[in-house]
Formats: C-alpha cells, structure tokens, sequence
C-alpha cells in the first residue's frame, strides 16, 4: 500500500470532528468539493468507507470509528517531527475572553499542543476589557476577545459570536416560576443585554448562578440549576438552546477578534491554529 497522504488523513480528521465538509473547508482554507476529494481518495486507497453521508449529517462509519484515534497520532507524530529542528521551548502568552473559553477550552489547547509540543503556554483567562489593556501594555502576546459587532477594530475579527439561553437538554421550565439565570455577574455586557430584553419582554426572571467565566456558568446550565445566558460556541455538551421554546428575546451578537503584534512563522501558525479551532467549533 502506498504511504497515506498526509493532507487527506487531515482532512478526515478535521472533517470527522466537525462533522462538517463545509466546516472542515474553512479550516483548511480549502473548498468542500476539495476536501470531499481528497475523503474520497483516502476511502480508495483504504479499501474502507470512513464517512456515511447524508443530506444533513456527515458521521463516522464504524471502520472510520476505528481508524479515527490512528489518524489523529499520525498527524500529531507528523507535526513533532515537523516541530524537531524548533527545539528551544517559546514561551507564548495568551489571553482568552472568559465569554468563550467553556467546558471545550481543554480540547482546544489539547490541539494546540499537538501542533507545537515546544511551547510553553501562559493562558489568562479574563474580561475583554483587561485582557486587551494586558496585550497594550505588552504583558500578553495575542489576546481574543468579545467586542460589539458595531464597534471597529483593530485586530482581525474571527467570526460573529451568537449568545443564547442555554440550559440542560432535559430541562423544564417550572410552572409560575420565574425564569432562572446562571450569568457572569454584574459586571457583564451580555448579562446586560439579556435581563433588559427579558424586562423589556415582561418575562420575569431571578438570578440563582454566577460564575466566573463561560465554565463555571455552562456547568450551573448543565446540571439543570439555570439558564445560562451563554456564547453559543462556549455551550457545553449536553445542552441546548432553549430560547425558540420558551418565547424569549433573542440576544445580540459580537464580534470575535484576535488581537496581536507577533510575525514569526512560528507564533503565528500558532495562533492561527487556535483561531481555526474556536471558529470550527461545534454551536450548540
């Protein structure tokens, strides 16, 4: 058997995850006809189905089930032999808006790692507002964090966050009670937004949950304590968002940026490793 293309076992792994070609695509800043290709041929050289398509749903056949976690260990031996002649550990600070980084963050800098075993990661994570006062002053090196969709940039916006009510997937709402939240506090731009639209709904609502950071918010959603008022993309697994069902106002959106002044190959491959996993996120 010839040697496993390298670009199409990442494409598989990527698409895998995603359970997107569309998603996949963007990741690899490619077109989903490409990435379908390349599935294709891989299936070919195998002699085994990896994907069952449909309309709506790209998932894992049992044999790609199988050869999933190989692929993955290929690509990682693959990026450390590629990382072998950067042999110093680089130190790269990052700060990441506590409104996204949720339950799925360890996932992201597992990835992260695997791209480049030799860095030495210091993550703050922390408010939009002294994170980017932190990455100004030179104490971090990039920064993403949450701004308003009307408000300009300097930095490169990644994508548009969406925020929703987030609750556990078997969670109901108790009959004459008012709605209970799991917010970030007072000090909350989207905790803001969502008690004046629920006021301005006339939907009663108590505060029972507040926690620092997406997290500590998600885990009060998914033991079915709140409703978080949450970033769609920092939902945890086993949620949902229950805005459509119970009537209530939709939230506004913001604006995902990354903020930095590195230009070395290998800080920005970084980042822009970082940046593909926050944007291909799953939303719930």
């Amino acid at each position: 058997m010839k040697a496993l293309d390298l670009d199409a076992v990442r494409a598989f792994v990527l698409t895998a995850e995603l359970q997107s070609f569309t998603r996949a695509a963007e990741a690899l800043d490619s077109t989903q006809s490409a990435v379908s290709l390349k599935l294709r041929r891989l299936e070919n050289q195998l002699g085994r189905r990896l994907l069952e398509r449909t309309p709506r749903q790209v998932r894992l056949s049992a044999e790609g089930t199988a050869f999933l976690d190989a692929a993955r260990q290929l690509l990682g031996a693959h990026e450390r032999a590629l990382a072998a002649f950067d042999s110093e550990p680089r130190r790269l600070a990052i700060g990441i808006s506590q409104l996204i980084a949720g339950s799925r963050l360890p996932e992201l800098l597992r990835r992260l790692n695997e791209h480049d075993p030799q860095l030495l990661i210091e993550l703050h994570v922390a408010g939009s507002r002294d994170l980017l006062q932190a990455q100004e002053e030179g104490r971090l090196d990039a920064v993403l964090v949450v701004q308003p969709a009307e408000r300009r940039h300097r930095g490169e916006v990644l994508f548009a966050e969406s925020f929703g009510w987030i609750a556990a997937a078997d969670w109901q709402p108790r009959a004459g009670q008012p709605l209970p939240l799991s917010t970030q506090g007072a000090a909350c731009s989207i905790r803001a937004a969502a008690v004046r639209a629920l006021d301005e709904a006339g939907v009663p609502w108590t505060e029972v949950f507040i926690g620092k950071g997406a997290a500590a918010v998600g885990a009060a959603a998914a033991a079915g304590f709140a409703v978080a008022v949450l970033a769609r993309r920092a939902a945890p697994p086993g949620t949902r968002d229950v805005g459509a069902a119970l009537s209530l106002p939709a939230l506004p959106t913001q604006d995902v940026v990354l903020h930095s002044a590195l230009t070395d190959r290998r800080s920005r491959a970084a980042l822009n490793k970082l940046a593909a996993a926050f944007k291909n996120m799953p939303v719930a």
